[in-house]
């Protein structure tokens, strides 16, 4: 059996899709961050049979909730201090996105426009589609894992 240590000061990740953690390492660009990261992938779980849990030594106030969100909504998002979950965040579907992912129709005007963001609004929330603000390309979902 595995055994990562508790964090006093942090927040976990728990509920992943098993295969995702990774992808989320790099959507909330972690690696960017000056922080302690603990990646466990496919641990088993009763509700899921696998998942992948992120343990981070840092600060929520870092990462984009919004981002986490658009992954996968049923993330738990659970605050540590003083080694004690103080705080578990719900997640909600971001109303728009903004250069988190980036729009593959070769006419919409972010192709041609280098400096222009990449803007994703929420056109359905019960099925977690979006579209490019632009040119109203769907985005793809399977594409969300890099």
């Amino acid at each position: 059996m595995l055994n990562v240590g508790k964090i006093e000061e942090g927040f976990v990740l728990d509920h992943i899709k098993a295969g995702y953690s990774l992808a989320i390492y790099e959507y909330l660009q972690l690696d960017k961050q000056d922080c302690t990261v603990a990646i466990i992938k496919n641990a088993k779980s009763n509700k899921m049979g696998k998942k992948d849990i992120l343990k981070v030594e840092g600060d929520i106030a870092t990462i984009n909730l919004d981002v986490l969100a658009f992954i996968d909504r049923n993330i738990t998002v659970n605050v540590i201090k003083n080694g004690e979950i103080a705080e578990k965040k719900e997640l909600v579907l971001p109303k728009q996105i903004k250069n988190v992912i980036k729009c593959h129709n070769p006419r919409c005007i972010t192709s041609i426009e280098q400096g222009l963001p990449h803007v994703f609004v929420l056109a359905d929330e019960t099925k977690g589609v979006y579209r490019c603000k632009y040119c109203d390309e769907k985005f793809n979902e399977h594409k969300k894992r890099r």
